[in-house]
């Protein structure tokens, strides 16, 4: 399966909001917006994105439209993010999207943060380099509660 990145097209945004409304990706990624099914709220946010310095990236495998990577915040506090569709968990896309996102992004320390029991995606992380720094707690939207959660550095 080849992954790609592109820049994001305003027609990859219902495609987003879909699989950003799987109740089970939505509960494994524990920290997002309170309502995901605000459209507004949702659309409102990615103009922000788009507006700002981050770097938002499309992720295609095949060709498809599987999800969504980027690099936000403040020079030296930058984070990464990334969405994949459930649909496609399990097949390496997430590993192949955020190596690629580290290519194109260089400038290093970027950091990384995770729900502690969300193992697929810590061993994304740590195949992309990523090594645990902090552990934290937050509180979940998603789950309604605070969790534990991992934060991690890439510092080369």
């Amino acid at each position: 399966m080849e992954v790609v990145l592109r820049t994001v097209h305003d027609s990859d945004l219902p495609v987003f909001f879909r699989q950003m409304n799987d109740p089970e990706a939505v509960w494994m990624a524990a920290f997002g917006p309170e309502d995901p099914a605000d459209r507004a709220a949702f659309d409102a946010r990615w103009a922000r994105i788009r507006a700002s310095s981050a770097v938002p990236r499309t992720i295609l495998a095949d060709g498809d439209v599987v999800g969504s990577a980027a690099v936000y915040g403040e020079p030296g506090e930058r984070e990464v993010t990334y969405w994949v569709d459930r649909a496609y968990w399990g097949r390496g896309i997430a590993t192949a999207a955020l190596r690629a996102l580290l290519a194109e992004v260089t400038e290093r320390p970027l950091y990384a943060r995770a729900a502690a029991d969300n193992a697929g995606s810590l061993r994304v992380l740590q195949k992309c380099g990523f090594r645990r720094t902090a552990a934290a707690r937050g509180f979940a939207q998603a789950r309604g509660e605070e969790i534990d959660e991992v934060v991690l550095s890439l510092r080369d």
